[in-house]
């Protein structure tokens, strides 16, 4: 005799996406605690689930009752609904974007120098006074004119109280003469290894710090934002992610230098214990020689919604910079020989990965250069042929910007999670043939290659790098065009366009790969965690130009429905 599963509750849509496909018809998941049950038509969701005789969790408006096994298992009903795996944001930093979301700060590219100094009044005016007026976004090569800002403009405007703008890239900060003096930088001040503090002609500060050097800055500055201040920041991360159907997220190092990782387990930890954690965290601290907080981090966080899953390092800089690692130099060099360089020494580097591997940890590494993604994959071959490839976990390489076209089949051969961020692709338009040339462009970015390979896709937004939606990035890795401004005509490099079903695969079961959750997250599937989204149309089947209008009807995490 066939023994019903018991369930909580159901929902039914019109149609839905597995994570491995699109499901024909329409389609019901019955779900008990945090797990799915069961997956199939509505139809046979009377034989197949029996109530639990447990309400559902969160809020659940408008449930309808079915009968099933004579009991009264209620039912949330979205007749013209898409129902798939939430979106799992791969690659995210989550104390920036939290912080820069937030009454605390701005995030702005502006139109010039003079307009990015301008747009600071508003913050000026609710920040308290004498403190630290903080913005992100700023891009002048996106400037009209294209010249790098200076403390003057904003010396002019603010000289009593301190001003620390960094880039759209988060690579650089922008400060202004209080802000050196609050920070105790000077002309005769050495910047640590990797950064630098920029200086005019007559070795006066600029104001513009960067790499290593902004990075080390950082800490100091958020540290005067008062605790509460920042726990409200992520409160309102995670409704604004749970609104766009976001139920995961791997939170990595933004920064390689000791203890500036900003991975705030701490902050999680509050709100998790107050029950307001409502997106899955996977937390990536730095890989440094000799440090214990990964472990300490997997000993202490156990929850299904925070865990410590590895280590991240960074092994280049960004190309808009030329601080990318690649194999010739960049085609229009600063200087002889300009190549980019790797943050950490090669040998470093292979001696880190070594003892991660030994740990059974998996690593995340930034790479964006042709040649840093090279040795990357030269150093996780030697790793497979001295000692078998970790199958599970499994290591990624994050952005993968310029390949060696040989180096793209390698990464399936490896198992290398590709964890790509596809707004990038339109960040600079002209930026690639500006800075690498004809030559080299065919490879930037190729997931129609990677994917005909046979390697995993992982997709997420580098946010606060780029905005936090999913369905934006879904569609500029399907059009190969800006999700703003829909451009270029035809999509940048089109050869390499994958389908809907494919970047949606990418966004759940490739992300869940790269989190090293692949055996119970990213699909709708019984035994999997319950989370999953109605949209309000099917974005796999869908045209193109209509995939940014579908809108998120409800968001579950773990069971309970947090949108």
């Amino acid at each position: 005799m066939r023994v019903r599963a018991g369930a909580d509750y159901a929902v039914m849509a019109g149609c839905g996406f597995s994570g491995d496909g699109v499901l024909g018809g329409a389609v019901a998941v019955a779900v008990r605690g945090d797990r799915i049950v069961w997956t199939g038509p509505p139809a046979a969701l009377a034989d197949a689930v029996a109530w639990s005789g447990k309400e559902p969790c969160g809020v659940f408006e408008g449930a309808k009752n079915a009968m099933a096994g004579g009991a009264s298992l209620p039912v949330l009903e979205f007749p013209e609904g898409f129902l798939m795996p939430g979106f799992h944001d791969a690659h995210i930093h989550m104390f920036h974007t939290a912080l820069y979301l937030s009454p605390l700060a701005e995030r702005y590219c502006g139109e010039n120098e003079a307009d990015a100094v301008a747009r600071l009044a508003p913050l000026a005016a609710r920040r308290p006074e004498g403190g630290w007026l903080l913005t992100q976004g700023w891009r002048d090569y996106l400037w009209n004119p294209p010249v790098a800002p200076t403390k003057a403009s904003l010396d002019a405007a603010y000289p009593n109280r301190p001003v620390a703008m960094y880039s759209g890239d988060a690579h650089t900060l922008w400060l202004n003469s209080c802000a050196l003096e609050r920070l105790g930088i000077t002309e005769s001040s050495v910047p640590p290894a990797g950064g630098s503090y920029d200086k005019d002609a007559s070795g006066r500060l600029t104001g513009i710090v960067r790499e290593a050097a902004a990075m080390q800055l950082m800490p100091r500055i958020v540290a005067e934002f008062p605790p509460e201040e920042l726990l409200d920041a992520y409160r309102g991360l995670f409704a604004q992610l749970n609104a766009e159907g976001i139920t995961s997220v791997c939170d990595v190092s933004l920064m390689a230098l000791p203890g500036l990782d900003f991975v705030r387990d701490d902050l999680y930890q509050q709100l998790l214990d107050a029950g307001q954690l409502t997106v899955r965290t996977h937390l990536f601290p730095t890989l440094l020689d000799g440090s214990d907080r990964l472990a300490q981090l997997q000993q202490q966080l156990n929850h299904p919604l925070l865990q410590a899953q590895g280590y991240k390092q960074f092994f280049d800089g960004v190309s808009s910079q030329h601080t990318a690692w690649v194999h010739s130099p960049y085609t229009n060099p600063r200087f002889p020989g300009d190549n980019g360089r790797p943050t950490v020494e090669p040998q470093e580097m292979r001696r880190l990965l070594a003892k991660a591997h030994a740990e059974g940890q998996p690593v995340r590494i930034h790479a964006i250069g042709d040649e840093a993604i090279h040795q990357l994959l030269d150093f996780f071959e030697e790793e497979a042929a001295a000692d078998g490839a970790l199958a599970e976990p499994r290591n990624a390489i994050e952005h993968l910007e310029n390949f060696q076209p040989a180096d793209m089949g390698r990464l399936a051969r490896l198992g290398v999670v590709a964890s790509v961020q596809p707004r990038h692709i339109t960040l600079d338009p002209g930026g690639p043939e500006r800075d690498l040339g004809p030559a080299r462009v065919p490879y930037m970015w190729p997931f129609r290659t990677l994917l005909d390979e046979g390697a995993t896709l992982a997709f997420g937004t580098d946010s606060p790098v780029t905005a936090t939606n999913p369905l934006d990035a879904v569609y500029t890795a399907v059009t190969r065009q800006d999700a703003d401004t829909h451009q270029p005509e035809g999509g940048w490099l089109p050869a390499q366009c994958i389908t809907a079903q494919e970047a949606l695969r990418a966004y759940t079961v490739g992300s869940a790969a790269a989190a090293n959750r692949g055996h119970e997250l990213g699909r709708l599937a019984p035994g999997y965690l319950a989370d999953f989204i109605v949209l309000d149309r099917n974005v796999a089947t869908c045209e193109a130009a209509d995939i940014q209008k579908a809108c998120v009807r409800a968001t579950f995490v773990g069971g309970r429905r947090v949108f």
